[in-house]
């Protein structure tokens, strides 16, 4: 899904011939660069994805829970808000969950992570509780002509549950602002 502000829509109603191919809708990481107004903002949603994770599952394991690729070519000294929601169903029990999002750009070997962990806890439960885990991070440190993946990790803490644990409706928002102040 893609949104984008106001000064877009102005940018291409101007007539500027280097605007024109920007009004197309597609956001890749290895498009042509784009002359537009600033101030801009710009809005990504991940598909919402559900994970199975079954009782027997052994603590410090991860899964990756929700993906976003951000192209920030077209920002001027951007600053990115991501808002990570869940709907986390258990079982009878006790678990700890750790989240954290981590950052891949291009010719970087390995991704790092953004932001602190943030704990899900349940110290016991009842058969068929669930809860809405959600948490806002930023990222302000981006490159203008990066193309980054950002990527929601959860590691098991602890899991002592009857049943298996179900992570539904797992989503990433990102919200892309230029800085002009920069």
């Amino acid at each position: 899904m893609y949104i984008y502000g106001p000064n877009y829509e102005n940018s291409v109603k101007r007539g500027n011939e280097e605007n024109q191919e920007c009004k197309e809708s597609k956001y890749c990481c290895e498009e042509k660069k784009c002359v537009l107004s600033p101030n801009r903002t710009f809005l990504k949603c991940s598909a919402p994805l559900t994970t199975n994770i079954p009782m027997a599952t052994d603590a410090d394991t991860t899964f990756n829970l929700a993906n976003l690729n951000i192209d920030t070519s077209k920002f001027h000294d951007p600053c990115i808000k991501f808002e990570f929601a869940s709907n986390i169903l258990t079982s009878a029990g006790s678990l700890t969950f750790n989240f954290q999002i981590f950052k891949q750009c291009k010719y970087q070997a390995t991704d790092f992570p953004i932001g602190p962990v943030w704990t899900f806890s349940r110290l016991a439960s009842s058969v068929g509780e669930n809860d809405v885990f959600t948490f806002p991070v930023c990222d302000c440190d981006v490159c203008e002509d990066e193309c980054c993946n950002y990527s929601v990790i959860a590691t098991i803490e602890s899991l002592e549950t009857q049943g298996d644990i179900v992570i539904n409706n797992a989503t990433l928002s990102a919200l892309v602002i230029d800085n002009p102040y920069c």
